[in-house]
């Protein structure tokens, strides 16, 4: 027997399909899973390829700058950094002029493996059974939107 106090409306306002951040939060665990296998054959993880792609546009960055450009703090950063620094795709060194700012710096091996890489996107492409240019338009609106929310 329903409680008294139960509204049997359902209000659009709550309804998990007409949630923009599900929406996003699941697709993003999507496309994370998409991604893995992908990722798995260069010997990355998901967050070590963005930083790969970061490194790939501009190499020799700071971590300031990579957390920046990934909204990212240094203290999810650092571990992840060692790790790939241990793997040999990257150097981290300290500043000469700031001790406190360290650099990081793609080995040989870390600019070798883009070629591998360079598969990536368009395996993902084809996984979203969708056109380039339509993907690209929904990437500019998502950044928009990401923009807006953190002003």
């Amino acid at each position: 027997m329903p409680s008294q106090n139960s509204n049997p409306q359902r209000d659009p306002a709550l309804l998990l399909d007409n949630q923009l951040c599900f929406a996003l939060y699941s697709t993003s665990l999507t496309m994370t899973k998409i991604y893995q296998p992908l990722l798995a054959a260069l010997g990355l993880t998901y967050p070590q390829y963005l930083v790969m792609l970061v490194l790939w546009e501009q190499d020799d960055v700071s971590v300031s700058a990579l957390g920046e450009r990934l909204f990212l703090d240094s203290g999810t950063l650092t571990p992840l950094l060692k790790r790939m620094e241990a793997a040999g795709l990257l150097r981290r060194t300290r500043s000469s002029l700031d001790e406190r700012r360290v650099q990081i710096a793609l080995t040989d091996s870390g600019r070798e493996l883009k070629a591998q890489a360079i598969k990536v996107p368009a395996c993902v492409v084809s996984a979203a059974h969708c056109p380039v240019a339509e993907l690209m338009a929904l990437t500019k609106k998502v950044q928009a939107l990401r923009r807006q929310l953190t002003a």
